[in-house]
C-alpha cells in the first residue's frame, strides 16, 4: 500500500511541474508576442553616461516639415546610418534623426563595451544553417567590425576620447566538456577559414592559469584580439560633428517618439506621414533603427525580433589585479554553463571600473523570466545578486586582492557621484536586448507584407518637379528600412549594418556586396521561417 502511495504522490509531483512548466511557457510566449511598446520613460542609469553628452536632450526648435531620410533610433546603427548618408549623399539630403528617450539611451549606451565577435563558437550553426558561402561572409562582416570602428574613430578624431582600442580577449572556460567543445568549434573553423582564425588559439587549464593569471578552476582558454569601446562617447561624438557641420541638414531630436507612421495618399509623391507629439514629418524613406522595440511600429515583426533584459555592472578592482586585466588592455568572456556568460571589459582610465554584465542563467525559470521583458527601469534580483559576487572567484582571491575604496572627489563632483554607490559595486543597470528568431540580425528593405504600409511608387520619368527638388530621385524608391535583431551582439553587427543600410538607400547596393552578407535581407520567405520557440525550446532544452 506504501508503494502505491509513493507512485501515486510521485505523478501527482510530475503532473504539477508539467503544469507549472505549462503555464510558465504560455506566460513567456505572450510576453515574446506582446507589443515591446515605447521605452520606458525613467530608465536605469547606465555608468557609460557618467558624463552626459552635450547633445543628450538635443531637441530642434521645431520639426522640419520634411526629411529625406527619417531614422528612427540615435544607437550605434542610426548614428552609422546617418554619418554614411552624409559622407556618401548628394549636398541637398536632409537627414532628420528621432529619438524616444534622451540620445543613445537604448542597447548601445548599456551595453559591454565589447567588440568582440562571435567567431568559432558559431561557426558551425552557421554553415549547417546558411551553407559555407554565406557562414564564411557573415563571420568576416563580423571581423571587420573591430578593424572598421578603430578606423572610424581615428577618422573623426575620437580615438582617445571614445576609448576605442584593440585588447587581449579570453574566452574562459570553467567545464572540462565547454572547454572540449569549444576546441573542437575552433579546429573546425580553423580548418575552413585558416587565414581569419590564424590568430586564435586554445591554451590548456594549468598554462592559461598561470599566464593570465586566473581563477584555479579554469579548464582552459581561447585566446584572440578583439576590441573595446566606450560605446555612448563614440556615437554621441558622430552625432554631435554632424550636427555641427551639417546644422541645416541633419536634424536631431531627443525625447521625441515616434508613435505612428501613415502609409503615402499620393503615387506622384509617395511620403510617408510619420508622427510625433512634437508633430509630423514627410519622408520617403523610414529607417527602423530601434531594434528590440522595432516591433512597436511593425506588429508583423512581433515573435521574429524580441525583448530580452540584460543586466550590467561596473565595479571597481581588486587592488591585486592588474597583472590579470593590464589595466584596461584585456576583455573576457567566462563559460560555465551550455547557455548563457559573463562578459568583462575594463576602462583605460579613472578608477579602472570593471564593466561587467551578464549572469542570464541567474534569473527565474533559467533566465526565461527575461526573455520578452521591455522594462529597462528594473534590474533582476538574481542576477544582480551573481553579478555582485562572483567576480573574485573568476580570477581567484589571491589575483583579485583587498577590495578597492573609492577615490576621493572634488567638491564640486560630490553631487554627480551620489548616482554611484561606494563599494565594489558602483552601478547597476539593464537594457534591452533585440533577440532574432533566426539568430542573425535584419539588415535591408522591409516588404510591404511586413509593414502593414502600401505605397505605390511612379517611375522617375513621372516624378513630379517638386520630388525631384526634394532630393529623392537620386534615391532608392521609397519604403521602410532596418537593422535591428542583434540578439546581445550589437557592436559585432550594428555598425556595418547601418553603413550597408545608408548606400542601400543611397540605390548603390552594390558598392556593399563585396562584404555584406545576403543572408541579413529582410524576405518574406525568411520571416516565414523564423520562428521564435526554436529559440525558447532551444533554452529550455
Amino acid at each position: 500500500m506504501g508503494v502505491v502511495v509513493s507512485k501515486v504522490k510521485v505523478l501527482r509531483i510530475a503532473v504539477k511541474q508539467v503544469l507549472a512548466l505549462s503555464a510558465s511557457y504560455e506566460r513567456l510566449m505572450k510576453r515574446i508576442q506582446a507589443d515591446p511598446g515605447l521605452p520606458v520613460p525613467n530608465p536605469t542609469i547606465s555608468f557609460w553616461h557618467d558624463v552626459l553628452s552635450p547633445i543628450s536632450s538635443h531637441i530642434p526648435e521645431s520639426l522640419p516639415q520634411y526629411a529625406d531620410v527619417v531614422i528612427i533610433g540615435s544607437g550605434i546603427t542610426g548614428a552609422s546610418a546617418a554619418r554614411t548618408l552624409f559622407r556618401e549623399g548628394s549636398d541637398s539630403l536632409k537627414v532628420l534623426m528621432l529619438e524616444a528617450r534622451d540620445v543613445c539611451s537604448g542597447a548601445t549606451g548599456r551595453n559591454g563595451g565589447h567588440i568582440k565577435p562571435p567567431l568559432h563558437h558559431d561557426y558551425l550553426l552557421l554553415k549547417k544553417k546558411l551553407g559555407a558561402e554565406q557562414a564564411a561572409k557573415l563571420i568576416r562582416f563580423r571581423l571587420m567590425h573591430v578593424r572598421e570602428t578603430l578606423k572610424t574613430a581615428t577618422e573623426e578624431d575620437i580615438l582617445d576620447k571614445s576609448q576605442c582600442r584593440e585588447v587581449d580577449s579570453l574566452d574562459v572556460y570553467f567545464t572540462p566538456d565547454t572547454f572540449k567543445e569549444a576546441k573542437e568549434q575552433l579546429q573546425a573553423w580553423k580548418k575552413d577559414m585558416p587565414e581569419e582564425a590564424k590568430d586564435y588559439k586554445s591554451i590548456e587549464s594549468e598554462e592559461a592559469i598561470e599566464r593570465f593569471h586566473l581563477s584555479s578552476n579554469v579548464s582552459g582558454v581561447v585566446y584572440n584580439t578583439a576590441g573595446a569601446i566606450h560605446p555612448y562617447r563614440f556615437v554621441t561624438s558622430i552625432l554631435a560633428r554632424l550636427l555641427k557641420e551639417h546644422p541645416s541638414r541633419f536634424s536631431l531630436a531627443t525625447n521625441t517618439p515616434c508613435t505612428a507612421i501613415l502609409s503615402p495618399t499620393s503615387s506622384l509623391i509617395p511620403l510617408y506621414t510619420v508622427v510625433t507629439p512634437r508633430g509630423t514629418v514627410l519622408t520617403p524613406h523610414v529607417v527602423h533603427a530601434t531594434n528590440a522595440w522595432c516591433s512597436h511600429l511593425l506588429p508583423q515583426m512581433r515573435t521574429k525580433i524580441f525583448c530580452v533584459r540584460g543586466n550590467m555592472t561596473a565595479q571597481r578592482p581588486g587592488t591585486s589585479l592588474s597583472p590579470s586585466s593590464i589595466d584596461g588592455g584585456r576583455s573576457w568572456v567566462f563559460y560555465d554553463k551550455h547557455i548563457g556568460y559573463d562578459y568583462l571589459t575594463q576602462l583605460p582610465g579613472s578608477e579602472h571600473e570593471l564593466m561587467f554584465g551578464g549572469g542570464f542563467v541567474q534569473a527565474d525559470e533559467d533566465g526565461l523570466s527575461e526573455l520578452g521583458t521591455s522594462d529597462d527601469s528594473q534590474i533582476n534580483p538574481g542576477i544582480a545578486a551573481h553579478l555582485a559576487g562572483v567576480l573574485p572567484l573568476l580570477f581567484g582571491g589571491n589575483n583579485w586582492g583587498s577590495e578597492s575604496l573609492p577615490h576621493a572627489r572634488k567638491d564640486s563632483e560630490e553631487e554627480k557621484d551620489k548616482r554611484w554607490m561606494q563599494g565594489r559595486v558602483k552601478a547597476m543597470w539593464s537594457g534591452i536586448i533585440g533577440i532574432s528568431a533566426d539568430r542573425i540580425p535584419w539588415v535591408g528593405r522591409l516588404p510591404l507584407k511586413l509593414t502593414g504600409r502600401a505605397i505605390h511608387t511612379s517611375p522617375v520619368e513621372n516624378q513630379s518637379a517638386s520630388e525631384k527638388q526634394a532630393g529623392t530621385s537620386n534615391l532608392a524608391p521609397p519604403g521602410e528600412w532596418i537593422a535591428s535583431g542583434y540578439s546581445g551582439e550589437g557592436m559585432a553587427h550594428a555598425f556595418l549594418s547601418g553603413r550597408a543600410l545608408a548606400f542601400q538607400i543611397l540605390n548603390r547596393a552594390h558598392d556593399v556586396q563585396a562584404w555584406f552578407p545576403e543572408c541579413l535581407g529582410v524576405t518574406e520567405k525568411r520571416w516565414e521561417k523564423a520562428n521564435a520557440e526554436d529559440i525558447v525550446e532551444g533554452i529550455w532544452g
